[in-house]
Order: structure tokens, then C-alpha cells, then sequence
């Protein structure tokens, strides 16, 4: 008697075609192929994971503003100052008690259902670049303006002051700047945004490390607003 066989598997390959234990070997290196692709793919995410944490939100909105945290000026072979030298920037703050303005109605007393619009310093951004013995800063600040009870569509005037500062036992202003910022409030609208850069506040590079005690303080100024400027007396006429 003839022994009998056990019967092959009838298993079908990419061709359609009946496949055979012999193609066995290549499923298998297809299979470790497409696992080794799949593997590089899910490293090539990981890799890119780190950079997009690391991203701070003074970084996207240095980049939205249209410059980074700092920088130098480029040189040119033209500039009678010379090449651009590398500084560490100054940091930038929110004047203590300035991070906030409320408007009320004129005349009114201040109280929540008077007030007309809430203001608030949100991101705030900066550039710096060394060249001649002066640095110029470029100062970048994100706010946002509330609706109030008594608040409606129109004209918003905030007042906003940039300060550079040296620090110490005595602090020292070395540059002021004031902004009478003019936000368009449209009908319907609760919460509107605004951005103000500011291109040049510039001022002599200090000596030694005395830099590392200079920080620009960014706040809301209403006195300033409310401040006429003085008129200049004319002169007799003999």
C-alpha cells in the first residue's frame, strides 16, 4: 500500500496565484520590510516631538510678530560702525500693578457696572542688536480689550509706557517711551485684540556687565493719557 501524504495548504499570494511553502521565505522578508519601515517612520515622529515641546509661547509669538528673542544686526561692508557684536538681551516685564486698566464712564464712579472696557498685557516679545556702542531693542507686546457692561462699540485710547531700567539699590530710568494706542471696538464684538511693536528703543551699551541689570517694564500709563501738554507762552512784543 501507498502511504498517504498529508494535504498542502492552498494558500493564495499577491498574484492570485495557488502559493506554495516554498514562497514562505519571501512573505517573510516582506513582513520584516514593511516592520522595518514602520519602525523608522514612528522614530522619525519621535525625533520631532522634543522641537514642537520646546517651543515656548514667547517663541511662536516672536515668530508670529515677525522677529525671534534676540538677535544681531547684520553687518555690511558699507556701515562706518563696524560689525554687529552679540549681547545677551534684557528681559521684559510687566510693571507691577500696570498689567491691567479699566475705563469707566467720565464722570463716573469706578465700580463694575460702570466700567466700559477691561484692559489686559498678554505675550510680550524682543530683538536686540548691538552696533556703533548703542543697542536698539525691538519690543513687541499682545493685548486683549474687554466689552463692560457699560462698554459699546467705538474708539478705544490705551495708554501704554515701555521703560528701560537699570536695577539696583538705586534703580535708574534710562529710556521711556509712551503710546496713546487707538483699538477699534466693532458691533457685536465682546473681546478684541491688539499688538504694538515698538522698532528702536535705543540707548548707550553699558559698561562691564552692568547690562545684566537692565530689564525693559511694559504697563498701562493713564495718567499719561490724561495729561495735556503744556502750551508755549508767547513771546512779548516790545
Amino acid at each position: 500500500m501507498t502511504a498517504l501524504s498529508p494535504p498542502r495548504s492552498r494558500e493564495k499570494n499577491a498574484s492570485g496565484r495557488d502559493a506554495k511553502f516554498g514562497d514562505e521565505s519571501l512573505m517573510r522578508s516582506v513582513a520584516a520590510s514593511l516592520a522595518a519601515r514602520a519602525a523608522l517612520v514612528a522614530c522619525s515622529l519621535l525625533l520631532a516631538l522634543p522641537a514642537v515641546a520646546e517651543e515656548s509661547i514667547t517663541d511662536k509669538l516672536g515668530g508670529w510678530l515677525g522677529f525671534g528673542k534676540s538677535s544681531t544686526a547684520p553687518a555690511t561692508g558699507n556701515n562706518p560702525a563696524g560689525p554687529a557684536v552679540e549681547v545677551d538681551c534684557p528681559s521684559v516685564a510687566v510693571r507691577q500693578g500696570a498689567s491691567t486698566l479699566s475705563i469707566t464712564e467720565p464722570g463716573a464712579e469706578a465700580g463694575p457696572m460702570t466700567t466700559r472696557y477691561q484692559v489686559s498685557i498678554g505675550q510680550m516679545a524682543r530683538d536686540c542688536a548691538a552696533l556703533g556702542g548703542m543697542i536698539t531693542m525691538k519690543v513687541g507686546v499682545e493685548g486683549r480689550v474687554l466689552l463692560g457692561p457699560a462698554g459699546g462699540p467705538g474708539q478705544v485710547d490705551i495708554p501704554l509706557r515701555m521703560a528701560v531700567v537699570q536695577e539696583g539699590p538705586n534703580p535708574k530710568t534710562v529710556l521711556s517711551k509712551f503710546y496713546k494706542l487707538a483699538v477699534a471696538i466693532p458691533p457685536g464684538q465682546t473681546a478684541v485684540p491688539f499688538v504694538h511693536v515698538e522698532q528702536d528703543l535705543s540707548f548707550p551699551t553699558p559698561r562691564g556687565g552692568d547690562l545684566d541689570s537692565y530689564i525693559v517694564y511694559v504697563g498701562f500709563d493713564p495718567l499719561s493719557l490724561s495729561t495735556k501738554p503744556e502750551r508755549k507762552t508767547k513771546a512779548k512784543k516790545k
